[in-house]
């Protein structure tokens, strides 16, 4: 999953949203570098992360995005996903889209001095951008991708997903429901999340 699905997976929690955020940026066992708290977040990430790669729906997804991106299909996926989760976003949510996003930009900044470097590099492009709202709109994901292309090494072929993303839209949003639904319950039991709650 992508940035907004991570952050909104991880129960409202700071410093699981934190190690969440960061996952994808933690090599190994640099998490034990953290406190553990963090750790949890980060290994929460990586647990989301392999349950969506091996789900029969983010399977489906993927599949349409390989003729031009191959092994990066799944990060197009992902950023899509973000999209329909922006857009059902109340239906998971108590708490506003843009004010979410909020909450997440001023905790990632106020620790900005822990998060790893190239994350750091990345992340006022992110708040600057709002790309957490920017997600909702299909000219959002056009520009995220976009951005992708230029900070990391996902492929430009954004003419191409789009198409594909526009020519699929209601199978991707009904794959997207089947894997959130799934995360939730998965989420649920994580013993990530709930160390918190025996806190």
């Amino acid at each position: 999953m992508n940035i907004l699905a991570h952050l909104h997976l991880s129960g409202g929690i700071n410093e699981l949203m934190l190690g969440n955020y960061m996952g994808d940026f933690v090599k190994g066992k640099q998490y034990l570098n953290y406190p553990d708290d963090i750790q949890n977040g980060i290994l929460l990430h990586r647990e989301i992360d392999t349950f969506t790669d091996e789900h029969i729906a983010h399977k489906a997804s993927r599949d349409r995005f390989r003729e031009k991106y191959g092994l990066y299909s799944g990060v197009v996926v992902d950023i899509i996903y973000d999209h329909f989760l922006a857009n059902h976003w109340d239906k998971f949510n108590s708490i506003n889209l843009e004010d979410f996003a909020q909450k997440a930009y001023n905790y990632i900044q106020i620790n900005n001095n822990i998060i790893p470097i190239r994350l750091q590099q990345i992340t006022p492009f992110i708040v600057e951008n709002n790309w957490l709202v920017l997600y909702k709109s299909l000219n959002g994901i056009e520009r995220v991708l976009t951005g992708m292309a230029k900070h990391t090494s996902l492929p430009l072929k954004v003419e191409f997903a789009m198409d594909i993303l526009n020519k699929y839209y209601k199978e991707f949003n009904v794959e997207f429901i089947q894997i959130i639904t799934d995360l939730h319950k998965m989420v649920e039991k994580s013993i990530y999340l709930t160390k918190f709650a025996t806190k």
